[in-house]
């Protein structure tokens, strides 16, 4: 399968794409994940440098990409380390992309469910989300493309509007002293808050359908700094109202605080549905742009029409998005994904942005 003329986004939607593939779960599970690690106020420093080290990984990928225009990495690993070995290693993004997609959906399903629709059955919460995403991913690249466009700009809206009216909790002293335990604990937290950062992988395909992909750098810049900003106030609001004894022993320490204030005489006194508002949005986001990565990888590595792999993928998305028990087996999930992702991607472009500098293999 060959990319259309038409499937051509601008640098503005391929960083608006990276921002909404990156903020997913991360907004109401960072607080808790990165505390439990860190153990100290200085989570956000850990936030900063888990942000940089995205930024490093998506431009090499970036690079990587621009070696080869208009074409994925599904069509040009084999020109770099050979067909079957290439062909191993599109297999092994393909399950990885429909995995998190299928991880994405079950975690909709156990907050709405916790929160907004309870006693409702898994699968009556899965099969409609499931249902709109196949619906906009039939349409290719372009109609995923402008509906992250609508939906980025509420949440900066929705988001900045919460964070400032749960200010009136906040407590500097919470965040205090900086470094009292040194840098270690910092260092300690790295590894998770990069795990919240797993979203530039997507220029992996995303470079080839780029108008202008020598502003793929650009987009990756931008785009992976939005999501450091929502993440810096994101911990630092939670552990400064909350404090970092009490985001430990919380699940989803970002809705506890939401609902911990209320503004009486308000439209709105009770804060957290507009939050679950835009993580559903940003859930959604996260779904399509995996779902559609892992069928156009089938499509182009077995050089078949994407639309049977859209509607073969949909049942084995279902499937496993089933298999964990609980909120526990889903994170155990989630971390499994998050360590084949950093692993994978941070090191793996850059053998093959050298390999294929070595071998000349440029197009």
């Amino acid at each position: 399968m060959n990319l259309s003329p038409n499937d051509r986004i601008t640098t503005s939607q391929a960083a608006v794409v990276i921002s909404n593939y990156i903020l997913a779960t991360g907004i109401l599970t960072l607080p808790r994940t990165s505390v439990e690690k860190v153990k100290t106020p200085d989570v956000w420093i850990s936030v900063l440098i888990g942000g940089l080290i995205a930024m490093i990984a998506g431009v090499i990928i970036v690079k990587l990409s621009q070696q080869f225009p208009e074409k994925t990495f599904y069509q040009y690993s084999q020109k770099i380390i050979g067909k079957w070995a290439g062909g191993f290693l599109c297999l092994i993004l393909i399950v990885y992309f429909f995995s998190l997609s299928a991880f994405e959906v079950r975690a909709l399903t156990e907050v709405t469910g916790y929160l907004l629709l309870e006693g409702t059955p898994t699968w009556a919460i899965i099969m409609p989300f499931m249902w709109v995403g196949l619906y906009l991913i039939l349409g290719g690249i372009n109609p995923i493309a402008r509906l992250f466009e609508i939906i980025f700009p509420i949440t900066v809206i929705i988001f900045l509007l919460v964070s400032l009216m749960s200010f009136k909790l906040f407590e500097l002293d919470n965040l205090r002293p900086v470094l009292g335990l040194g840098i270690m604990p910092v260092l300690k937290g790295i590894k998770t808050t990069s795990l919240a950062f797993i979203g530039p992988e997507i220029m992996l395909l995303l470079t080839a359908f780029m108008k202008k992909p020598k502003k793929a750098v650009k987009a990756v810049l931008i785009g992976v700094s939005i999501p450091i900003a929502f993440y810096m106030i994101t911990v630092v609001m939670v552990i400064g109202a909350l404090s970092i004894d009490g985001v430990i022993t919380r699940t989803w320490p970002s809705i506890d605080l939401i609902r911990s204030f209320e503004s009486p005489g308000l439209i709105f006194e009770r804060f957290e549905s507009l939050l679950l508002v835009i993580w559903i949005m940003q859930i959604f986001s996260t779904f399509t742009i995996t779902y559609y990565a892992a069928s156009l990888g089938l499509a182009q590595l077995f050089k078949k029409d994407i639309h049977r792999f859209i509607y073969g993928l949909l049942p084995v998305i279902y499937l496993i998005a089933m298999v964990p028990k609980n909120i526990n087996d889903l994170f155990k999930f989630g971390d499994i994904l998050g360590n084949i992702a950093l692993y994978s991607f941070g090191l793996l472009p850059l053998l093959l942005l050298l390999a294929s500098r070595l071998r000349g293999k440029k197009s």
